[in-house]
């Protein structure tokens, strides 16, 4: 392990209740106040381990519930669409939000509001296979303006499968939600599928949460959700996000938005690394997944 890539995330990180945490952007304080949110049974919260579809499900959702952002009149991000709980680099009141109120997070199962567990506040959990996730997690680190450490692929991948990263394990995330999955009232959908079919990904979703669109408000989801189009809008790619987190001149928030990039730069001894210890620690959940469009795989 890179003892330098190290001690520059440690000093931009903080361990809490088996996490790791960006210290710029939030706190233990703000975490330990999760615990006691208030929920409303018409809440919706999108959760997801990073780089594995959240601003576009974030996209998704808000097209969904926010006519006005459909027909172009409204001019909001989705940051404030469909907040972060977790980080406090907007002051949001949660509680004077109307209802139905979106959120997002990408804290591990325990660490949620108590009262999600009343089944009734709505969960939608997407996943991405993990050699992509890594790959795009990898591309964002590069654009950190508070690492002050090169970390190369080669580390990265080592960080990545220890866990050492913000949001700590892959595997720990995504086995933490599914086996908890009895708890909630949750749906899981996968990155690939969305990729694979939006428009019956956005139907899903739409079932999921009480939303009954008419053909052309789901085409108009559908359209302004593609990944050229989102990332041409700046409500949606992030671009509003100050450079005092973000180097843009290193890459975009939204890069290219495919599946199967990991082959592109993994090589086999990695790959084959990775597959084993995937298979340790995920081998015996039902969970699907796509490496590539053209191969579906179950683990």
């Amino acid at each position: 392990m890179d003892r330098g890539a190290l001690e520059a995330l440690n000093n931009e990180r903080f361990e809490h209740k088996g996490t790791y945490f960006e210290s710029k952007i939030t706190s233990p304080e703000v975490i330990d106040a999760i615990e006691h949110m208030e929920i409303r049974d018409s809440d919706v919260f999108l959760v997801t381990y990073p780089k594995s579809g959240t601003v576009w499900t974030q996209q998704i959702l808000s097209l969904i519930f926010n006519e006005g952002h459909r027909n172009g009149t409204e001019n909001i991000d989705n940051m404030t669409r469909v907040p972060w709980i977790e980080f406090s680099m907007n002051s949001i009141d949660f509680n004077s939000r109307p209802s139905p109120r979106l959120f997002s997070s990408h804290l591990p199962y325990y660490l949620m509001p108590r009262d999600l567990k009343s089944r009734k506040a709505k969960i939608i959990y997407v996943y991405r296979n993990p050699k992509d996730a890594m790959l795009s997690y990898y591309h964002f680190f590069k654009m950190k303006t508070n690492i002050k450490h090169t970390i190369n692929w080669e580390t990265f991948i080592e960080l990545f499968m220890s866990g050492e990263v913000f949001c700590g394990s892959w595997f720990d995330h995504v086995r933490g939600w599914y086996t908890h999955k009895e708890d909630f009232n949750i749906l899981f959908v996968t990155y690939e599928e969305m990729k694979k079919d939006l428009r019956s990904a956005v139907l899903k979703i739409c079932k999921f949460v009480d939303m009954n669109l008419d053909e052309k408000a789901v085409d108009t989801v559908v359209e302004k959700a593609t990944f050229t189009n989102m990332k041409h809008d700046p409500l949606a790619n992030y671009t509003f996000v100050p450079n005092e987190f973000l180097d843009r001149s290193k890459g975009d928030f939204l890069r290219k938005g495919t599946v199967g990039d990991w082959k592109n730069i993994m090589t086999v001894a990695q790959s084959e690394r990775f597959d084993k210890v995937y298979k340790e620690k995920m081998g015996d959940l039902p969970i699907k997944l796509w490496w590539d469009l053209c191969e579906e795989t179950t683990s």
